[in-house]
């Protein structure tokens, strides 16, 4: 799926997948939502350092990590919320909401690295959408056409 020219997160896409990578070059999911909301809506997000290959840590860490309190579970996401996804019955990757283009998630993954979808995309290549997430902080909207 194609973004529209001037949104900022065109200068993500095709960026490459690493584990425990969390930008300017290459990302693995947590990373690409750190950099994102750092560079363009003004939050500082914790790395989660976890062995991605070992999956009950990787659900563990996340669902009790203290940074899950700053955020509220909602029904419609808003540009710039945080995706939960899941291709199996454990949530495990997240992405970033973002409106254009009638909406859909930037999210970084092993195998294609940074890329957009629409839900109808997501859906055909196995993800689910578990929960969307809203910080619950003032936050900058992010919506401005540039990169920084």
């Amino acid at each position: 799926m194609k973004l529209e020219n001037c949104h900022w997160a065109t200068d993500y896409i095709g960026k490459p997948w690493k584990v425990a990578a969390d930008g300017p070059e290459e990302f693995d999911c947590w990373g690409l939502v750190v950099d994102i909301h750092r560079r363009f809506y003004g939050r500082e997000l914790e790395i989660i350092p976890v062995e991605e290959s070992n999956l009950r840590q990787l659900i563990k860490t996340f669902d009790a990590h203290p940074e899950k309190q700053d955020w509220d579970t909602v029904k419609k996401p808003m540009e710039g919320d945080i995706a939960l996804m899941r291709q199996s019955r454990h949530p495990i990757h997240v992405g970033v909401w973002l409106g254009v283009d009638g909406g859909g998630i930037l999210h970084c993954m092993q195998g294609a690295g940074v890329v957009f979808q629409n839900l109808q995309s997501l859906a055909l290549t196995g993800w689910k959408i578990e929960n969307y997430y809203r910080y619950k902080g003032e936050m900058s909207d992010g919506s401005n056409c540039h990169s920084s």
